[in-house]
């Protein structure tokens, strides 16, 4: 067995070298007819310089044989990744246990730390891939507890700063990769809290691609938003477009690459988007009533408990782990300020977090067209729609907050008369729905109004005419939503799907309420209306009374519709009598 020389290891170094220019450089150009040309080659060099290692005596330095071993164990750890990156997953992993056992016979020191938690991420990675979900866990958590187990001893030995980042960045990949495990787990809490952390060691190491890693900030505020966090959300998006701004813009010539930009900015403005809506949403939610309007004595409790709660924020961002370098956390900071993270107490509040949310509305559309991305464009109008009427909710004057729900009406309407019923049928079921429920919220509002005027004076046929519009076109939308559900042959499903059966059989309750809320006319025709009304309330309780199950599902709507299908007669038969005296 010979001895190492220098000029031998220096050819190792130059061997090993060149097998990683040919992973790492040269495979980018591999043709698409042979794709890992160049990881093959490399693939042979590793193999070469493993036999040469193996037949060298020992090395200078401490404990020859464990230095030996260790020098073996990387080159099995590369041939490993050579191996799973050509999708040989069983040669990879056979290659990176073959490492774990050689490191076995080493002690762990500043040159080789970093290789004991990078075969364990992979080994982590691969597990993960074939849903061994927890044998994953085990060797992830793993390296974590050799990362804090010598994090101190490194750090004080470790001289060369190369040595020290190669420490880092092991464990910042180790953090990821336990994320998405917890996250597989069910640990959605544990999940969010590695990768903020990952997140944030990414920014420090300065080791991070800015859109990706923006893309991977704006889907972490979303977790936060649904926990109600939003603080920690509109930190998540501060950051994600500070950080997006580093990417810079593309010069037009490269046209793939500049779509890629423009679509990774317009998905980061739609989790803006959704930001806005849940803090207006979630603050509606505690300041209505019992039957949804503004709650003015719960108001004013909020409004004075606000001041501890900004205490209580500004506490929260000394504690909280804040992104950001030298370069970014006072423009991460600045744009944090343009936006509320509290939840609005009166229209003021709202309509600045309504704005913010419209900004980005127009963000978003300008990516996501209707031509070419129809079901994002609709979400993108949707979620716009919802903003109006979560804003609308602190308005106090009716006829502005009418004004309010017709914008809604006029960014709707055009696009579901257009949709193609055979392809979005879904999304045009949702929007008839919408469409119907936005119309009942502007009749109610215009009864309202037209109630406050019957004080003084009747009703012209103007309101009434406006009254009965409304009404008909809450009741169309309804109905439109209703003949979806029927077969080609226009016929009602005996049996209603499980997804649908809550919203059909309220759809058969509010045609049924609209119609004997029509102002009619004539007695007449005020009878034809109550005859169709009767007939959307019997249905809901003899649906009900064939699917029983159905009832949970319809408690209130059901419980009145019983009682107005006894009601409902004996209203018609006074009818009917008044009728006959008058002729």
């Amino acid at each position: 067995m010979a001895s190492a020389s220098s000029d031998e290891w220096r050819a190792v170094c130059d061997k090993f070298t060149n097998a990683q220019n040919l992973t790492v450089v040269e495979s980018r150009n591999d043709p698409e007819n042979d794709p890992f040309r160049s990881k093959y080659k490399a693939r042979e060099l590793l193999r070469e310089i493993y036999c040469t290692l193996k037949s060298f005596e020992g090395f200078s330095g401490d404990s020859p044989a464990g230095l030996r071993a260790a020098k073996l164990g990387a080159v099995e750890y590369y041939l490993g990744v050579n191996h799973v990156d050509t999708e040989e997953l069983s040669a990879g992993q056979e290659h990176l246990m073959n490492c774990m056992k050689l490191l076995e016979r080493c002690s762990v020191s500043s040159e080789n730390v970093s290789l004991f938690i990078h075969v364990r991420n992979q080994l982590g990675i691969l597990s993960a891939g074939w849903d061994e979900t927890e044998t994953a866990q085990g060797f992830l958590e793993t390296a974590e507890s050799i990362y804090q187990r010598y994090l101190k001893e490194v750090r004080l030995v470790l001289c060369a700063a190369v040595y020290l980042k190669q420490f880092e960045l092991a464990y910042t990949h180790t953090m990821y990769y336990l994320a998405q495990v917890y996250k597989n787990l069910g640990e959605t809490e544990r999940a969010a809290t590695y990768c903020h952390s990952t997140l944030q060691r990414q920014l420090q190491l300065n080791q991070f691609s800015p859109m990706e890693w923006a893309l991977n900030a704006a889907t972490l505020s979303q977790y936060y938003i649904t926990k109600g966090l939003y603080m920690e959300g509109r930190h998540c998006l501060s950051a994600a477009t500070v950080i997006s701004d580093l990417a810079g813009e593309v010069p037009s010539e490269a046209s793939e690459r500049r779509e890629q930009l423009r679509q990774k900015r317009a998905e980061i403005a739609r989790c803006w988007i959704k930001y806005c809506l849940n803090v207006l949403q979630d603050s509606k939610k505690l300041l209505e009533d019992s039957i949804g309007e503004l709650d003015t004595d719960r108001q004013e409790e909020l409004k004075m408990a606000r001041r501890r709660e900004e205490e209580e924020e500004e506490k929260g961002r000394k504690s909280a782990l804040l992104f950001g370098s030298e370069d970014t956390f006072d423009s991460i900071a600045s744009l944090e300020e343009k936006v509320h993270c509290l939840l609005p107490l009166d229209f003021t509040e709202a309509r600045a977090v309504f704005l913010v949310g419209q900004n980005y509305v127009t963000q978003a559309k300008e990516y996501f067209q209707m031509d070419g991305y129809v079901t994002d464009h609709i979400e993108i109008l949707q979620d716009h729609s919802a903003l109006f009427r979560a804003l609308a909710f602190y308005e106090e004057d009716l006829e502005r907050r009418c004004k309010m729900h017709k914008r809604r009406v006029d960014m709707l309407e055009p696009i579901c008369s257009d949709l193609n019923a055979q392809y979005y049928l879904m999304i045009r079921r949702q929007m008839m729905f919408e469409l119907a429920e936005i119309y009942n919220e502007m009749m109610d509002l215009k009864l309202t109004l037209a109630n406050r005027q019957s004080d003084t004076e009747s009703l012209d046929n103007h309101t009434i005419n406006k009254f009965n519009h409304l009404c008909s076109a809450s009741a169309k939308y309804f109905q439109m939503f209703l003949d979806s559900l029927c077969s080609p042959e226009g016929k009602i499903p005996e049996h209603l799907e499980e997804e649908v059966l809550r919203p059909a059989l309220v759809a058969r309750f509010r045609v049924a309420r609209l119609y004997s809320r029509l102002i009619s006319p004539s007695p007449s025709a005020q009878l034809e209306n109550l005859d169709k009304s009767l007939e959307h309330y019997k249905y809901v309780v003899q649906y009900c009374e064939a699917h029983p199950e159905a009832a949970a599902a319809v408690e209130t709507e059901l419980e009145l519709s019983t009682e107005m299908v006894g009601l409902l007669p004996l209203k018609m038969n006074r009818l009917k009598a008044k009728m006959v005296v008058n002729n």
